[in-house]
């Protein structure tokens, strides 16, 4: 499961208003957010999403099916075809390394909303060691020619409030990133949020930008360690508007590539499938039965 892209410009305005809970944005916000997806020439996250769920099925020799939170193919759509399919017991897995019950407890909810068979939900896979292993691939093949004097490891922002909560989406944030640092000559590393919306309440911080703004560093890595495709959030907020703000400021930027359909990062997820399969280990997934 993944967030789901809008399909063409005219899909923009359902996609936002679903996002938004069925209440519409208003016209600035959507020209916005329309000029945005322009500039990227679209987003491919659901035909990513789709392939990634084609290599995994490959992989595992089990069916894979791919839904979407925010547009289609929806999650009780994935749900549907799996019940065609006769599925009895259903794996389900968002692809967000990273739990926090904002995000991952909506993939929940909309997938307990549809299914009515046995379900073994991921709650993430952040200090998987086959995650791991795959981020710091990254990180070696983007500095093969390149030396940064700096790391910003980054991950979508979310409203401060869920701290006051008491969720720990930043701590499983900050633990990744030492458990990729471990064992690797790099230079120094900082972690931040990016990709935060304009709620009118605070997000959560410090923000790339700001932290590209303070820096004294000339050449500086950006590894979105947060996102496993390429998105808006990875071809705008960094490819373009971090790019920009690097420039301004005399840094030469640039960031690791994104996971997709590499085989290391299908490996990894089948290793969490399987994990998550076994029952004498729940460390990464937490099976709910009759959800």
């Amino acid at each position: 499961m993944a967030y789901g892209s809008p399909e063409g410009e005219e899909g923009i305005e359902p996609y936002f208003t679903h996002i938004r809970g069925g209440r519409h944005p208003s016209p600035a916000a959507l020209e916005a957010l329309r000029a945005r997806y322009r500039a990227t020439g679209g987003s491919p996250l659901t035909e990513i999403t789709r392939a990634q769920a084609q290599a995994l099925g490959a992989r595992l020799g089990i069916p894979v099916f791919a839904g979407m939170k925010h547009a289609a193919p929806f999650i009780a759509e994935a749900a549907d075809e799996a019940r065609a399919a006769g599925i009895e017991r259903l794996v389900g897995l968002p692809l967000a390394p990273h739990d926090a019950e904002m995000s991952l407890g909506g993939y929940l909810a909309a997938l307990r909303g549809t299914w009515d068979g046995e379900l073994i939900f991921v709650r993430g896979f952040h200090d998987h060691p086959a995650f791991i292993a795959a981020v710091r691939s990254l990180l070696a093949e983007a500095m093969r020619d390149f030396k940064p004097e700096v790391i910003f490891f980054t991950a979508h922002s979310l409203p401060a409030r869920i701290e006051a909560a008491g969720d720990r989406y930043r701590d499983r944030l900050l633990e990744s990133c030492r458990l990729v640092v471990e064992g690797m000559r790099l230079p120094r590393w900082e972690f931040a949020f990016q990709s935060a919306s304009h709620t009118g309440e605070p997000w959560l911080g410090p923000d790339l930008l700001q932290a590209l703004a303070r820096t004294t560093a000339r050449q500086a890595l950006v590894c979105p360690i947060g996102f496993v495709a390429d998105h808006l959030e990875v071809l705008y907020d960094i490819d373009i508007e971090a790019m920009e703000a690097a420039a301004a400021h005399g840094i030469e930027l640039r960031r690791t590539q994104s996971f997709n359909v590499r085989p290391d990062f299908i490996g990894a997820l089948a290793d969490v499938v399987k994990d998550a399969l076994e029952p004498a280990s729940r460390a990464h997934g937490a099976r709910i039965m009759g959800a």
